[in-house]
């Protein structure tokens, strides 16, 4: 991977997501080969914030269906990003 904007792809909008936003912990939609120090580091570099644990996944596309044809979503890999105490991502954080 050449670029932190290649492991991190885009950050997940959801009202889970932004739950957890309040406890300091951030998703990202990440490239399906990165591994978790990858995306430690991509983090810390894009966002100059210290990440204390990643968990990451990859989420099964869901089956969908349209008429007769059945066919499945995309599969992505998921990552969610704990911040260090009192940290926050300013650019993700919305003013609703």
């Amino acid at each position: 991977m050449s670029s932190v904007y290649d492991i991190i792809k885009q950050p997940v909008i959801s009202e889970k997501a932004y739950a957890g936003m309040d406890r300091g912990v951030y998703t990202f939609w990440v490239a399906p080969s990165a591994t978790k120090t990858q995306i430690k580091n991509a983090v810390q570099q894009a966002f100059g914030v210290t990440v204390v644990k990643v968990t990451a996944f990859n989420a099964l596309g869901k089956m969908k269906r349209t008429g007769k044809y059945e066919g499945r979503r995309v599969s992505r890999k998921k990552a969610m990003v704990k911040l260090a105490e009192g940290q926050t991502i300013d650019a993700l954080v919305g003013t609703a």
